[in-house]
């Protein structure tokens, strides 16, 4: 979508692209800032990060949370020389399920041994493994909310804010969904009553507006884009 508007655009992933580099560790961070400070050449309008997942798994929290922190924070230096920064950080209404408190506590702690200790433990119950992935997320909107109004982000007129997607049909997620058992047991966890599932361009629309100029004053905020689940699952003294 980007790309149609007319943006230039440096990918980062494991495999084809721009920047290739693993998220999940702190060398592969540290590598993808190198290569985009030497790819964009001074100056950085803006950064989405998309990259995520949902195993059960300590790479998990790694991924999804440092692995977005702290790229972004790497990259802080070339989106303060844009005359419009925007960060839009991926999250999901999955946030709004079960936690783990400790876990939650440990990321936003800044320290990634001690998470990723918690992240095994959780991991080696069968009743509480998904928690690495609701707890990445919900971490990441707290995040967000806290960091976007400190000085190196608010003076330096960056926009900082998430995105929380319900289900998306993406090609896992239409497979998935083929089966009328498994598609119950997601409707019934995250319900979609308006226009039901999302498509992928659903999500980049709002990702592309609130890393644009025309967003000038919306920051700190977790956007929901997951057709009133939102609004269903949390409750009624939120707005």
């Amino acid at each position: 979508l980007l790309r149609t508007q007319g943006h230039r655009v440096i990918g980062i992933d494991l495999v084809a692209a721009d920047v290739i580099a693993d998220l999940s560790t702190p060398v592969g961070r540290l590598e993808a800032v190198e290569k985009v400070q030497e790819i964009a050449s001074g100056t950085l309008d803006a950064v989405i990060t998309c990259a995520g997942i949902a195993a059960p798994k300590p790479i998990t929290v790694a991924t999804n949370f440092f692995g977005v922190t702290q790229l972004v924070e790497g990259l802080l230096d070339l989106l303060a020389l844009s005359a419009a920064p925007r960060v839009v950080v991926t999250t999901s209404v999955a946030a709004l399920k079960d936690i783990d408190d400790e876990l939650v506590r440990r990321l936003l702690s800044g320290r990634e041994a001690d998470a990723l200790q918690r992240a095994q433990e959780l991991a080696a119950g069968q009743s509480t493994s998904t928690l690495n992935f609701t707890s990445s997320k919900y971490a990441l909107s707290q995040w967000v909310r806290h960091e976007a109004v400190r000085r190196q982000w608010a003076l330096a007129g960056i926009a900082l804010n998430a995105v929380a997607p319900g289900t998306i049909l993406t090609k896992s997620m239409h497979k998935l969904l083929l089966n009328p058992d498994h598609r119950a047991f997601v409707d019934s966890e995250i319900p979609m009553p308006l226009n039901g599932h999302l498509l992928p361009i659903d999500v980049a629309r709002v990702l592309v507006w609130l890393a644009s100029p025309e967003n000038a004053h919306i920051t700190g905020q977790t956007v929901f884009v997951d057709g009133g689940a939102e609004a269903i699952l949390r409750s009624s003294r939120s707005f």
